[in-house]
């Protein structure tokens, strides 16, 4: 079969999977509301809508607009947002947390340790949040593979979303961008956060302390002892970074989970006047697409919001671990098109979605250029 036919056939599968989205109606069970991951961005922004209110001569956070067309949103997904379709009604928003040393580096030459798609129903209010791992191994937005990482630090944010889209088949045309620098202020900036930490954990959460510190240019308050504890806004974004002891990137990510939810009570047990000032002080460390105006028309009635899953891609049974050569130790998709598969039913829950022949492109370029190395 030629390319233009199996084009025809894919996008005749696209219509029916239409049809049968649209009978299949808007119910949705509502699940456990959980707060996932370091990124701090959905509270930076909500602090930003009350500052904005507040403040009317605010510059706001530091803008930025990505070019739609060259952000690599198939044609495909483009009919899932139509009426009837799987992705229609909801705005997908990517969440990046950088190791930015400098103001000037948020827009560029910074690692985005945190990834993450923040996927909203804008009929419900229910938000689904998916990490992407920072070490996964995809198309780059430039055709050559490495760490999902290496993409903001390349490219800045054009760069990185346009990777997302590529490789996960999404629709992201926003982002919002905070280094780590953020997370201590506001953290600090709310009187500290209460967390557990265990044996394991105090081994290692001074190092890191050291070495955020060392980027900031502070000092630090040694943790001393195990057990649940106030942390200061350096301590706490250390406590974050740790991937040690078990886990690695994928148990650091329950810590930053962990963090947030800290941070999420704290909020709310905070007033206006300093959640205010906590955001006039962090302003500086924000790099967004959206403006006031998407900000406010998302948070207008923030009651309706509510996070109700969260996840991380790839799937751990879709997986592996592996040192790529130069490259270093990698998250290798052993099957990008399951998993981007499972990320569809996940987020849209679409329980018949097929890929975009780019996807399988990209992910047979992957077993291409790890299997040698995974064989060893």
């Amino acid at each position: 079969m030629g390319a233009k036919e199996n084009h025809r056939d894919s996008m005749g599968r696209m219509y029916e999977r239409k049809g049968a989205a649209k009978r299949k109606g808007s119910a949705r069970q509502k699940r456990k509301m959980v707060l996932f991951g370091f990124e701090i961005a959905v509270i930076m922004i909500m602090l930003g809508v009350l500052y904005l209110v507040m403040n009317e001569s605010s510059e706001g956070p530091k803008m930025a607009e990505l070019d739609p067309q060259v952000l690599e949103i198939h044609e495909e997904i483009q009919l899932l947002k139509e009426e009837g379709g799987t992705m229609q009604g909801y705005k997908n928003i990517a969440l990046f947390g950088l190791d930015a040393e400098s103001e000037s580096q948020l827009y560029k030459s910074s690692h985005s340790d945190s990834i993450m798609i923040a996927s909203v129903n804008m009929d419900t209010g229910d938000i689904k949040l998916v990490s992407v791992y920072r070490d996964t191994y995809l198309n780059l937005g430039t055709d050559y593979y490495w760490k999902a990482t290496q993409a903001y630090f390349s490219g800045g944010a054009e760069q990185a979303v346009k990777m997302l889209n590529m490789n996960l088949d999404m629709d992201i045309t926003d982002f919002v961008a905070v280094g780590y620098k953020g997370l201590r202020d506001v953290i600090d900036g709310l009187g500290g956060i209460y967390i557990d930490v265990d044996s394991v954990e105090l081994q290692h959460i001074n190092n890191y302390q050291i070495g955020v510190s060392t980027v900031l240019k502070c000092d630090y308050t040694p943790v001393k002892e195990t057990g649940y504890q106030l942390l200061d806004g350096l301590q706490a974004t250390a406590y974050c970074r740790i991937r040690y002891g078990g886990g690695d990137d994928f148990k650091r990510t329950s810590r930053q989970r962990e963090v947030l939810k800290a941070l999420e009570e704290r909020a709310k047990e905070t007033d206006l006047v300093t959640l205010t000032k906590v955001f006039n002080d962090c302003i500086g460390n924000i790099y967004t697409s959206l403006d006031s105006k998407d900000i406010l028309e998302l948070l207008a009635d923030i009651g309706k919001y509510s996070i109700v899953e969260e996840n991380g891609f790839p799937q751990e049974e879709f997986r592996t671990v592996g040192n790529i050569g130069a490259k270093g130790s990698c998250v290798i998709p052993t099957d990008l098109e399951s998993n981007v598969v499972w990320l569809h039913q996940f987020l849209f829950d679409d329980e018949d979605y097929t890929v975009t022949e780019s996807v399988k492109e990209y992910g047979k370029q992957i077993e291409t250029e790890t299997s040698a190395y995974l064989a060893r």
